[in-house]
């Protein structure tokens, strides 16, 4: 976890913001076909521990239960996909395109490549990996 400035964020109409008191985890990329679905490409997201993630507004706030452990939110009012967790953890993932302003952030891996499209190649250096990896679990 790095960047422990207060970030704010939300969904393009205004209906969903946010706030971020604490440390944001770099940027995981993300290429399973659920994201590909979600998003029309893959993630880019952050995660910060649940108790530094404050609703500010969630008008248009849904989640989405996508599997039997983990859950998707979006703004119902625009469509903009916002966040992901896993139902039992104890972090909040938050897509990283819709966080205010600069993040400092930097993208730290990929995750599950065997599933991205062939339309476009990961060149980055980023360390990739076919599943998630177990080190990258709990945060």
């Amino acid at each position: 976890m790095e960047n422990k400035a207060i970030k704010t964020g939300g969904c393009l109409c205004g209906a969903v913001r946010y706030e971020i008191d604490g440390p944001l985890r770099d940027i995981i990329s993300c290429h399973c076909g659920q994201c590909q679905k979600t998003s029309g490409h893959y993630f880019a997201a952050t995660a910060t521990p649940k108790e530094n993630f404050h609703l500010v507004k969630d008008d248009g706030l849904k989640w989405y239960s996508s599997s039997d452990w983990g859950e998707r939110g979006f703004c119902a009012e625009c469509g903009s996909t916002l966040f992901w967790r896993l139902k039992d953890e104890s972090h909040q993932s938050i897509l990283a395109g819709s966080l205010d302003g600069e993040t400092g952030l930097k993208t730290s891996h990929h995750i599950y490549v065997a599933d991205k499209k062939d339309y476009y190649e990961i060149t980055d250096g980023v360390p990739q990996y076919d599943t998630y990896p177990e080190e990258l679990k709990n945060g």
